[in-house]
This record gives structure tokens, sequence and C-alpha cells, in this order.
């Protein structure tokens, strides 16, 4: 196939992935009202779990006690991320809910200086700048009298994203293969779902989670988010080049915000729009900085 043709269908596929995960927040948002977080958590890995098992079966057969310290790291990384990201979404928009979320981004430089001692360039600091400015644009243009628990929570799950990130791509680059090691992450994040919910959610809602509606929202979250999801993005960035490849899922806030605007009918002020405008931009800042730097020396 041409190698141009290809870029331009991986492209297309990191962008369906955006738009996959930025309804995403409607449908959590919506079935918040019939089970709990944790136990949502549980129930959409569950099924991506299953169903990746059975399509990659085979890859079992790497299955190594140090495969399994990997995953359960990197498991307890995506569920705590998806934890604090679904509350937090209880209690804020479904819009700030995925705008705050790309916060990951920002922190991935950030956490990977703290833990690494990799200094970040300078723009990533300017990014940050940005991005908490226009978190508070976002939160203050609100109407909900400022930052919220919700706003809160969902900022802490872009670290644990962003831990997830960085430990993911660590162990993918000594040589793991990164199918079996993200089928292992969802089965950690599945079985921690399960066993936190009683303790956060109390009883399973049987009378409301095998409803058509619930069903219908767990099979897309878990098949479409989730296990589609992930694999859209790991083909994306096999073909398409990093900084432009996280252009195109940074959309996943904008399809966020979009959705939930048009389905939910949440309000979206002037000042909202100048405070997603300004992450947005710091997302693209702290991706694309080496690049737009050195374009800008070369000139």
């Amino acid at each position: 196939m041409n190698p141009k043709f290809t870029s331009v269908l991986a492209s297309a596929g990191l962008l369906l992935a955006a738009t996959i995960w930025g309804y995403s927040f409607v449908t959590v948002k919506d079935s918040l009202d019939y089970i709990g977080a944790f136990y949502m958590v549980a129930y959409r890995y569950t099924i991506a779990a299953v169903t990746m098992s059975l399509i990659f079966i085979k890859k079992w057969k790497l299955l190594s006690w140090e495969y399994i310290r990997h995953g359960a790291l990197t498991g307890l990384f995506l569920f705590l991320a998806y934890a604090t990201q679904t509350v937090g979404c209880d209690y804020t928009t479904a819009g700030k809910n995925a705008f705050l979320t790309t916060f990951y981004v920002i922190m991935i430089p950030i956490l990977t200086w703290l833990l690494f001692k990799k200094r970040p360039r300078f723009y990533v600091f300017i990014a940050a700048a940005m991005s908490l400015t226009g978190i508070g644009l976002l939160a203050l243009g609100s109407g909900d009298k400022g930052v919220n628990i919700g706003d809160i929570l969902t900022l802490i799950c872009g670290v644990f994203f962003a831990l997830h990130i960085i430990y993911t791509e660590k162990y993918n680059r000594a040589g793991g293969d990164p199918l079996f090691l993200t089928l292992l992450q969802f089965i950690f994040t599945a079985i921690a779902g399960w066993i936190s919910a009683p303790f956060f959610d109390g009883t399973f809602p049987m009378a409301t989670a095998f409803t058509g509606r619930v069903v219908g929202s767990m099979l897309y979250l878990g098949l479409l988010s989730t296990m589609v999801g992930f694999s859209l993005q790991n083909i994306g960035l096999k073909y398409v080049q990093s900084s432009i490849a996280s252009l195109f899922l940074s959309f996943e806030s904008v399809f966020g915000i979009l959705f939930s605007t048009l389905i939910l009918h949440e309000v979206f002020t002037v000042k909202m729009f100048f405070g997603c405008s300004l992450i947005f931009l710091a997302v693209i800042l702290a991706e694309n900085g080496d690049k737009l730097f050195s374009l800008r020396a070369k000139s």
C-alpha cells in the first residue's frame, strides 16, 4: 500500500479514536444515573478484557512474572485514572471533564523530570502556565462557583494517565509486546474495579445494570472507547509522527465538549471558550514545542 495513503488512513483512525473518546464523556455522564463510577470502570474493562483475550488468545504464551508486574503497575495507574475521571464526571460537566483530562499532556514531561531527572524544555513550563490559566477560565466561566470537587478529581486523573503513559512507554521500549501488555492492563483494571466498587458504590445495582440502556453504554465504553480506541491509537502511532498523532488525539477534548453541548445541552460560555482554547493551545505547545521552535530557529 502507498505509504502516503497509509499515513492518511492512520491519521483518520486517530481522529476517529478522538471522536469515540469524545462521545464517551457523554455516555459516562448519562450512565452515572444508573450505575456507580467504580462498577462502571469494572464493567467496561471486563468487557474489553474478555473480548481482547479471545481475539489475542495466542499471546497468552508470553505470560511471565515480568509481564504480570508490568501489567499490574500500569493497570493500577489506568484504574486510578479512570476511577478519578469517572467519579469527577459525576460532579462536573462532561465538557469540563473532557478538557481537564487533557492536563495529562502537560504532566508527562513534568513527571518524567521528577521520576527520571530529565528536565523538560522551557516551553513545557509556558504550556503549564497557559493550561492553568485556561483551567481557571473554564471553571470560573461555568457558573458553578469556580473549581469544584469534580474538576479537582479530573485534574488528578490527568496525573494517573500521565504515569500510565510514561511507564507503558518504558516497558514497551524494553521489548515487551504492546498488545499483550494492554490486555493485562485491561484485566488488572477490571479486577481493581470489582474489588473497590463494593466499598465506594455499595451493592451491585442489579435492577439497572442489565437494562438495555446501561448494557448498550457499557458495550460502547468497553468495545469502542476502550478496545477499539486503544487499538486505533497504537496503529496510528506506528504510521504517523508522534507530534502529529498527538494533535489528532487531543481533539478528544473538542469532541467531548461539542457532544456534551449538543446532546446534554450543557451551557458553554464565552469565558469557557477562551479557557478551552488556552488548554488546547497548551497541549499543542507541550507536544509539538521541539518542532515549532526548531522551525523558528531555521527561519
